[in-house]
């Protein structure tokens, strides 16, 4: 089978948390990233952080815009291979790898040549708002490597053999993690040693992702990275992908407009409690995330192969995994939010608003970590509408009810509890959509 992993037979649990494990793990090693460039940069100064930070929205937009080729690879390539289809699997690969490269070098000349105009949305200090601007440039041209990165993980995902992205990913960290600190202080060029140690880094990560395609696997036969794109195959690929996309490249959009407000309300602190308070969060969100991209890689080998008991016991022993730790989330955040704030940014002002972020926050983790679980078996079905008109909605409502809740004198804490009861209402809506549709969906299974 070219190289791949069947998981429409066999032992559910095992094979959800073998898939699930590297997944998470390498999601966290993603997330980590950016923790340990806020952690380094924490130490110069809150406006360091700041600088980092907002540019940190930006991204995550570009992250988001990623998932188009990676979550397009794990349905499409998914599918492909639970219908035994493997030269349509190829051609899929294939493309989604051409579509990620065009996507990024143009998303990465776009915010090169208007990072002032888009870091100047943030109105910072001077001296922050010049780190920011050259921080954005260098990790822009980035891109092609995030983006072909993402694009070969989902690909990896879908074939059941998700551990090759945790080890080159892991590999990528540690190297970012040894030159973080010597580009910051021993060549002592601050923000800007950032910037250079995330490029050497993701440009590493991508190499690691073509030598280990092109000389030590033979995974879907080899398949060519560039292609001519055809019609077929890419509306596919958009049909799937861009909901996801465009959902996550909005909030991203609602997270510039929060930022925006936030440094109104309190300050570059207020900017800096939003950017690393969410890095923090993201423990939450990359461990959900990474069991919600194996459920999504489950579920599209077992619709496909027409097994719908398999996929939903997957669902449900999914939701009692991720129930568990975002309770335990939720309780470190609420009651310890200071605490592990003050690790990445040990101001006492700084540390003290972040906490409250975190406090606030705490209260919706259990209920976040349900949207992302329940978003996961959408994909795997290539449902991917109802998530996206989920959280588009309650996203975007997060802009009226930051702005009454500052004005009613809560200040840039009203910003966090808009935050906060939206993710709740995400989890829920979208929980009681997903069972709305289940039957049709398990019928659907059954007649394939």
């Amino acid at each position: 089978m070219q190289g791949i992993k069947q998981l429409s037979q066999g032992p559910i649990h095992k094979q959800l948390f073998n898939l699930a494990l590297p997944i998470m793990a390498t999601s966290f090693i993603q997330m980590t990233y950016t923790l340990t460039d806020m952690a380094w940069v924490g130490h110069i100064s809150s406006g360091a952080a700041a600088a980092v930070g907002s540019v940190g929205i930006l991204t995550w937009m570009a992250n988001s815009i990623s998932l188009l080729s990676k979550v397009g690879s794990e349905v499409s390539v998914g599918q492909s291979i639970g219908f035994r289809n493997m030269e349509d699997a190829r051609n899929f690969a294939s493309h989604n790898v051409t579509i990620a490269l065009i996507v990024s070098v143009c998303l990465g000349g776009f915010f090169f040549l208007s990072a002032h105009p888009i870091i100047g949305i943030y109105k910072l200090e001077g001296h922050i708002a010049a780190d920011a601007v050259f921080y954005l440039r260098v990790v822009s041209t980035a891109f092609p490597f995030v983006f072909l990165s993402a694009a070969f993980t989902g690909i990896y995902n879908a074939s059941g053999r998700s551990k090759i992205p945790f080890f080159i990913s892991g590999t990528g960290l540690i190297l970012n993690m040894i030159l973080d600190p010597l580009f910051i202080f021993g060549f002592k060029l601050g923000v800007h040693g950032v910037a250079y140690a995330t490029w050497i880094a993701q440009g590493s990560v991508f190499l690691m992702f073509v030598y280990q395609l092109r000389y030590r696997d033979v995974l879907l036969g080899r398949f060519p990275f560039l292609i001519r794109l055809r019609k077929n195959y890419s509306q596919r690929i958009f049909k799937i992908g861009l909901p996801v996309a465009v959902f996550n490249t909005l909030f991203a959009f609602v997270n510039m407009f929060m930022g925006r407000t936030a440094s109104d309300q309190g300050g570059h602190i207020g900017l800096m409690s939003l950017t690393t308070g969410g890095q923090i969060e993201a423990i939450t969100w990359n461990t959900s995330q990474g069991f919600s991209t194996a459920l999504g890689a489950f579920v599209a080998q077992n619709y496909a192969a027409g097994e719908p008991g398999r996929v939903i016991k997957a669902w449900h022993t999914t939701l009692l995994t991720t129930f568990i730790f975002g309770t335990c989330c939720s309780l470190l955040f609420i009651f310890a939010g200071s605490e592990v704030f003050s690790l990445f940014v040990p101001e006492p002002e700084a540390y003290h608003a972040g906490g409250i972020y975190l406090q606030i926050s705490g209260y919706s983790q259990v209920f976040m970590m349900l949207e992302i679980t329940t978003q996961g078996i959408c994909y795997g079905l290539g449902r991917t509408i109802p998530p996206a008109i989920t959280g588009i909605v309650c996203n975007y409502a997060r802009i009226p009810l930051a702005l009454l809740f500052s004005h009613m004198g809560l200040g840039v804490e009203g910003i966090w509890w808009a935050i906060s009861v939206t993710s709740i209402a995400k989890g829920v809506i979208l929980t009681i959509w997903f069972i709305i549709i289940k039957n049709r969906a398990v019928t659907k299974l059954t007649s394939i």
